[in-house]
């Protein structure tokens, strides 16, 4: 596919990350005004709210009377392939010109949806192998359950915010390899998971299984998410069941969902197995994407060093046989569910996904461009992800997520 071609002048151009190609839904507000759902085209919002006002888009019934995105997710996949289809019927050249267009420069952008759950997986083969060789070495690395299920916990809905939410360094408990008792304290090894989240659209019923190919089909679209990690909380209180308050205290995703429809022309198979999967898990065609991702980090007042570039495809399980997973016990999925792929890592260094690889745990230090030296994140750093699914002539693509680290808050006394 090329680029298709609007009277929005700003979206015709191959830099920019919203071209009529894409067409991705987010929540925005102008000043004083209430939020309200609004489309990227270029470098404008279509305000959805108004046109479905003025009848440049109908449907069944209001989709846009609150500032999320969950009523449209829930009306099923017809329905988003004639909003799409409107949207970009209205958009074209020879489209309507009177259709309210917001300047991006001028809005403050919110969480675009209502997430109803959140769930994080461990599903990149690479960052498992790098962290189990870290902490078991290489013969143990993979836990032995790891070729056959995507492993995943539970997370935190509450702690979900939207790219420019600055971040709240957590305090926790750690203890010390020497010392006989753990401290209470802000953590001193805080770090990013760079993932995809996808967002489930129409969910499913308490008791009944789905298929890869009907979970693929529930997903309403894709966001950029970095599921922030304190790493030593995490070392002292995930055995025996996992991660808690090392990653309740923050998940950021890009202010844009970005549609399966969007990203069909990149799709791309999941890798070979080394085990073959049950049945309930084999993909009946490509559900994984095809989408580069790179990581900045700055420190305060100083400009940005890319540290990690990978790409989604690197991923072992994708978001489809992660959303059938989940519901095969019988457990019900809702409209807003989110789910985490996991780190994204690659083979290379340079394509590792979270700083406890980048820096092997802290043993090998990484130097920024301006000369700061990095274990881990600082007060006053600003971490940026961003990615993009590259076509001929054009990009798809989600904007960034973007969090600064703000000091500790003093624990109460």
């Amino acid at each position: 596919m090329t680029l298709m071609t609007s009277w929005v002048p700003s979206a015709n151009s191959a830099e920019t990350p919203f071209p009529l190609n894409n067409l991705p839904y987010g929540v925005f507000s102008v000043g004083h005004a209430p939020a309200r759902c609004g489309v990227a085209i270029g470098d404008m919002i279509l305000d959805l709210t108004e046109a479905e006002t003025k009848g440049l888009v109908s449907l069944p019934e209001t989709a846009f009377d609150a500032p999320s995105w969950n009523k449209l997710m829930a009306m099923g996949p017809d329905v988003w392939a004639d909003l799409r289809a409107q949207l970009t019927a209205l958009l074209s050249e020879g489209g309507d010109t009177s259709a309210p267009l917001i300047a991006q420069a001028d809005a403050q952008m919110h969480l675009p949806f209502q997430v109803a759950e959140y769930t994080d997986f461990y599903a990149g083969k690479h960052h498992a192998m790098n962290v189990g060789t870290m902490f078991r070495g290489p013969e143990n690395a993979l836990p032995p359950n790891w070729l056959h299920i995507p492993i995943g916990y539970n997370g935190r809905a509450s702690s979900v915010v939207v790219s420019g939410t600055d971040v709240v360094r957590p305090n926790g408990q750690t203890k010390a390899p020497d010392a006989d008792m753990p401290s209470f304290g802000p953590s001193k090894r805080l770090d990013i998971e760079l993932e995809m989240g996808a967002i489930v659209g129409t969910g499913s019923e308490l008791g009944q299984p789905i298929s890869v190919a009907q979970a693929d089909e529930m997903i309403f679209g894709y966001v950029l998410l970095n599921d922030w990690s304190a790493r030593d909380i995490q070392a002292w209180e995930y055995q025996p069941l996992g991660p808690f308050q090392a990653k309740a205290f923050a998940t950021s995703i890009s202010p844009w969902i970005v549609t399966p429809a969007a990203l069909e022309p990149f799709r791309t198979s999941t890798p070979e197995r080394e085990k073959d999967l049950l049945p309930y898990l084999q993909e009946p065609s490509p559900m994984l994407f095809d989408i580069a991702l790179d990581v900045t980090m700055a420190p305060e007042g100083k400009p940005a060093t890319t540290i990690a570039q990978t790409n989604y495809n690197r991923m072992y399980y994708s978001a489809a046989q992660q959303l059938a997973h989940h519901a095969s016990s019988g457990c019900a999925m809702s409209t807003g569910d989110l789910l985490g792929s996991g780190t994204i890592s690659g083979p290379e260094k340079s394509e590792r996904g979270s700083l406890l690889e980048l820096t092997w745990g802290g043993k090998e230090p990484l130097t920024l461009d301006t000369g700061e030296v990095r274990t881990f994140i600082e007060d006053g750093d600003t971490l940026t992800l961003k990615g993009a699914a590259k076509g001929d002539g054009y990009q798809i693509g989600f904007g960034e997520v973007v969090g600064t680290i703000k000091p500790a808050v003093t624990f109460p006394k």
